[in-house]
């Protein structure tokens, strides 16, 4: 299972940005698939994750209500619309993948990962 992500860049803390994972190997409509990211000095952290299932979400809770997960099973992609960025959020953001049917929020949890796409949210 290949991933690669794309869409990162700077942007002003209010702004928006919306990150892509195209997905090619494997069965995409098998995998769960999760957003993480990791700033200079810190841990890898979990940021949003989805089901196979429509409407099967996961957020850490300091995005949650400014980040939504998504995915389109025909592409096959899974997205992250992030609004309303902050200086916080600013970090290499990664597409990860895992076969089953639970979010889990641990990176070890995962089996497969892209090279990530950096976000800068300016003050």
């Amino acid at each position: 299972v290949q991933l690669v992500e794309s869409g990162g860049g700077l942007v002003q803390a209010g702004g928006s940005l919306r990150l892509s994972c195209a997905t090619s190997g494997g069965t995409f409509t098998t995998y769960i698939m999760a957003w993480f990211r990791q700033a200079p000095g810190k841990e890898r952290e979990f940021v949003a994750g989805m089901g196979s299932t429509i409407g099967t979400r996961s957020y850490k809770d300091s995005v949650r209500g400014r980040f939504t997960i998504s995915r389109d099973n025909t592409t096959p992609t899974v997205y992250l619309q992030m609004t309303s960025l902050e200086p916080e959020d600013t970090a290499r953001y990664y597409c990860a993948a895992r076969s089953g049917s639970v979010i889990y929020t641990a990176n070890g949890r995962y089996d497969y990962w892209g090279q990530g796409t950096q976000v800068f949210v300016s003050s």
